[in-house]
């Protein structure tokens, strides 16, 4: 799948004016040091049926894999359908409540955030305090061409609500097996998002590391706050994807300020891109320091954002109100926000009666209860207010 069908704002492309031949510089010496990295390949289980050794041992080392030729031709159309739809069905422009044919738009309405903003080019999180200050430095920002909007759409939130490709690849059997074998089998939701980097527009996202809690824990370990799946519709690069200092996610919590100051730039040296084709998922730990460039390419990146923590992690614990309202994660909580997974399980395996059935081990002998259907999605909407954000 090359050509894209998304609705996109045609723009011409821009580079870094001056900085540009050190760019593509750094680009590709970035990627050529992540090409060299033992962590990538198919998904893979031992004969115990664990997820394999290597993997784990691999994914514990630098803190991101990279599972190759996890969807199909078949499921990755599928998914660019609910993208395309969801993008004609977005507000015409920012904090407007139609669409571009004059209809209610994607969102209006519901209470839960869904639909994130930014201005072409722009780094709209680095040096400021939001989400607990944890994007410390702010990115370059190339000039947006003349002819660019005020804003582009960047990111949908609760997107398994808007699209029943994306909750269908929410309960692949593999990758949740996956998710057991890192974080357990009663693993526990964090968010879903399907980010959107537009060529000649998509915004930058500041060095950071996700997760404002258990820092200072002395149970801190590399998978505390969890990890994030990130399957890739057109495939990314370093021009258009995402960065990670690999071996960062083991270390606590670093000074990322100090790292760009001693760089020079935000052009970290020790990073890597995630290099992915076309229906590949890359798993990234939450604590490992990572971030995206302002997105100059003619390439554009669409990637289906889903996420997991271990229950102990999470359970007790008072969430901070970055990803959801402020709130006691109980078990009456979680089981309520697990609820999406027991769904997308459903929903997966009606639409792909031959592959084999995940169990989810909170829901085993209560599957029945939760059929997907057309009667069912209303306990989709806003579901995101009970997202799991550590």
């Amino acid at each position: 799948m090359v050509d894209t069908t998304l609705p996109l704002v045609q723009v011409p492309i821009v580079d870094y004016g001056a900085d540009e031949e050190d760019m593509v510089s750094y680009r590709e010496r970035g990627t050529s040091r992540a090409l060299e990295l033992d962590n990538r390949g198919p998904i893979r289980f031992g004969s115990d049926g664990h997820l394999h050794r290597d993997i784990v041992d691999s994914y514990n080392r630098h803190g991101f894999y990279i599972f190759t030729e996890v969807i199909k031709e078949e499921e990755l159309k599928e998914i660019e359908a609910d993208v395309a739809d969801m993008l004609e069905r977005s507000p015409v422009t920012k904090d407007a409540e139609v669409d571009k044919y004059g209809n209610t738009a994607l969102g209006v309405g519901l209470t839960a955030r869904n639909i994130s903003w930014v201005r072409p080019l722009s780094d709209p999180l680095g040096g400021t305090d939001a989400s607990y200050g944890r994007h410390q430095a702010k990115m370059n920002e190339p000039a947006p061409p003349t002819e660019a909007p005020d804003y582009v759409v960047q990111l949908f939130l609760g997107s398994l609500q808007f699209s029943d490709a994306c909750l269908r690849l929410y309960g692949h059997p593999d990758l949740l097996r996956v998710a057991e074998g890192i974080n357990g089998p009663d693993f526990t939701p964090f968010n879903e998002a399907v980010w959107l980097k537009q060529p000649g527009l998509g915004g930058s996202v500041a060095w950071h590391q996700d997760g404002w809690t258990h820092w200072d824990s002395p149970e801190l370990d590399n998978h505390t706050h969890g990890f994030n799946f990130m399957a890739q519709l057109y495939g990314c690069d370093a021009a258009n994807g995402l960065w990670v200092v690999p071996g960062s996610h083991s270390v606590g919590k670093i000074n990322i300020k100090k790292m760009v100051e001693d760089a020079g730039s935000d052009r970290l040296p020790e990073a890597v891109p995630v290099i992915c084709g076309p229906g590949d998922v890359a798993m990234t730990s939450r604590q490992a320091v990572h971030g995206s460039f302002a997105n100059t390419s003619s390439n554009v990146r669409v990637t289906i954002n889903f996420g997991f923590h271990r229950r102990s992690s999470v359970l007790g614990i008072r969430s901070g109100g970055v990803h959801n309202p402020v709130s006691e994660y109980d078990e009456e909580y979680i089981f309520e926000r697990s609820k999406a997974i027991a769904w997308g399980i459903d929903a997966r395996s009606q639409h792909f009666p031959d592959e084999d059935r995940y169990v989810y081990e909170p829901f085993r002998g209560i599957e029945e209860q939760f059929v997907w259907s057309e009667e069912t999605k209303s306990h989709l909407r806003d579901y995101n207010l009970r997202d799991i954000g550590i």
